[in-house]
């Protein structure tokens, strides 16, 4: 019992600290891989729109050397957990303005997440939406799925950089509430 109470509270110490003293570095990660996986669907769109391949055949830039990362339904649902475990773990180091536009990227996120469990599923099971020929997700019904994954990050990626900018220029009374060192002081 002992060891299981000792790396909850190593997880917690950890977790703590990402939203302190690491929060800047933790926010930088995040951003790092979200901005990967939105240029990986825009050089889809790129291929598909500019340079006129076939929907099948676009799979952006790692998705040519490895087609099966376009295809591999577990690979996009990953991403999409990944995506909303980061919004959530690194939700406590907003305050203020920036935690009700994170709370919005996470809002998005969370449908994001849903319909991507719902591919998820259809892929596991063989029985797809409607009884479509693929995997369709709910918004699908109504976009193709490359506008859609475009949509999709444009609109959880807005509000997320919103809220990273409005926590980096917190206000005096959003700076005293912060436990982070993220904030610019005022005037730089």
């Amino acid at each position: 019992m002992a060891t299981g109470t000792a790396v909850t509270g190593g997880v917690q110490a950890h977790l703590r600290a990402l939203n302190e003293r690491n929060h800047n570095t933790g926010l930088a990660i995040f951003l790092v891989i979200v901005v990967a996986h939105w240029a990986e669907h825009i050089a889809q769109a790129v291929q598909i729109y500019a340079l006129g391949w076939p929907t099948p055949e676009a799979r952006g830039v790692l998705g040519v050397p490895f087609p099966w990362l376009v295809t591999s339904e577990w690979m996009h649902y990953g991403y999409a957990l990944l995506m909303l475990v980061g919004f959530v773990i690194l939700r406590k180091g907003f305050v203020g303005r920036s935690r009700k536009w994170w709370n919005i990227a996470l809002g998005i996120q969370i449908w994001h997440h849903f319909e991507h469990l719902l591919l998820l599923i259809q892929a596991l099971s063989g029985a797809n939406l409607l009884g479509r020929p693929v995997p369709t997700s709910i918004i699908q019904l109504l976009m193709p799925r490359v506008e859609l994954h475009l949509f999709y990050n444009a609109i959880v990626f807005t509000p997320m950089v919103v809220a990273m900018i409005l926590h980096r220029r917190a206000t005096a009374v959003e700076r005293a509430r912060m436990r982070c060192t993220c904030a610019v002081a005022a005037g730089h």
